[in-house]
């Protein structure tokens, strides 16, 4: 018997996510159950969340973002809102650590959450520099939080945007009529908004403003992060004169034409950059049990892991 899949993780919630970038990680398999503890309920094993080279922590933000799915973490090294949180807290009082790169590859994940991790990482920026390197991308929810980075800096080839929120109701069933796809409508006597039903008026308007509880969050904060009015995040994010044809992507010189990043640079410029900027010369003779493993060589790690 076939496991489900992610998609059937994330149900019905609303997104900050770009689709076409997501689907094969939405197909992939439920992974089996993690670790349980007896107080605490499912935990996941020991993760790298972050790594430090030379007073830089490095902390990769990979895979599709969840509020805290210990499952995805451990066994794809996915970010989770809460992890990003708990991360951004301990860089804050460490002292070891001067400044702190998001290496971002992740095409967005769940709007619940996300808001928290975004005042997060602004938090963390206003006691240490927080730079964003996009390699190869940060879409929807991704671009959130990179927004709340001091600078964006964006690899050859790669991309960021898809500004926005959807939400997408129905479950696959055994094959029936059309599709197999069916939709289920399921609400208690006073919470029609719960489960708004789309074929009505009143079930559009409740989905749409939803959405757009949703999409003013992100706007809110992204605008802030950036330097701009909500109004100007809007019409430099659509691709027409009309501010509702948001949520696409961009290339780095698209983006940075748009004033939603700050400037192309390979992975290697970037670190070089960033370690000549904030970290001490490294020392000729190192312990090999350093606490600071190579920041290059850990996120490569999660590149493989994602």
């Amino acid at each position: 018997m076939s496991r489900p899949t992610l998609r059937a993780l994330l149900g019905s919630s609303v997104m900050a996510l770009h689709e076409p970038a997501a689907r094969w990680l939405l197909e992939q398999p439920m992974p089996q159950a993690v670790e349980y503890d007896e107080v605490r309920g499912p935990v996941a094993a020991a993760v790298e969340r972050f790594a430090v080279e030379r007073s830089v922590a490095v902390v990769p933000v990979r895979g599709l973002l969840t509020p805290n799915s210990a499952a995805l973490e451990r066994w794809f090294g996915w970010a989770t809102y809460r992890g990003l949180i708990e991360t951004c807290e301990t860089l804050a009082s460490d002292e070891a650590v001067s400044a702190v790169v998001l290496e971002l590859d992740t095409p967005g994940g769940a709007v619940l959450g996300c808001a928290g991790a975004s005042a997060a990482i602004a938090e963390l920026n206003k006691v240490k520099p927080v730079h964003a390197l996009v390699d190869p991308l940060a879409a929807s929810a991704g671009f959130w939080l990179a927004s709340q980075a001091r600078e964006i800096s964006v690899a050859p080839g790669a991309e960021l945007g898809s500004i926005g929120a959807g939400l997408m109701t129905g479950a696959f069933v055994q094959p029936g009529m059309a599709s197999g796809l069916q939709l289920f409508e399921f609400t208690s006597p006073h919470a029609r908004a719960k489960w708004p039903d789309p074929s009505t008026e009143e079930g559009k308007a409740e989905l749409e403003r939803s959405l757009a509880e949703a999409e003013t969050r992100f706007h809110e904060a992204a605008a802030a992060g950036r330097g701009m009015s909500v109004e100007d995040l809007r019409n430099r994010a659509s691709v027409s004169d009309d501010p509702r044809d948001g949520g696409a992507l961009f290339d780095g010189a698209e983006a940075i034409s748009r004033g939603l990043a700050d400037q192309v640079e390979t992975r290697r410029a970037f670190y070089t950059r960033i370690l000549g900027t904030y970290a001490p010369a490294p020392r000729k003779a190192r312990s090999a049990r350093s606490r600071s493993a190579s920041a290059l060589a850990i996120a490569a790690q999660a590149s493989a892991l994602s």
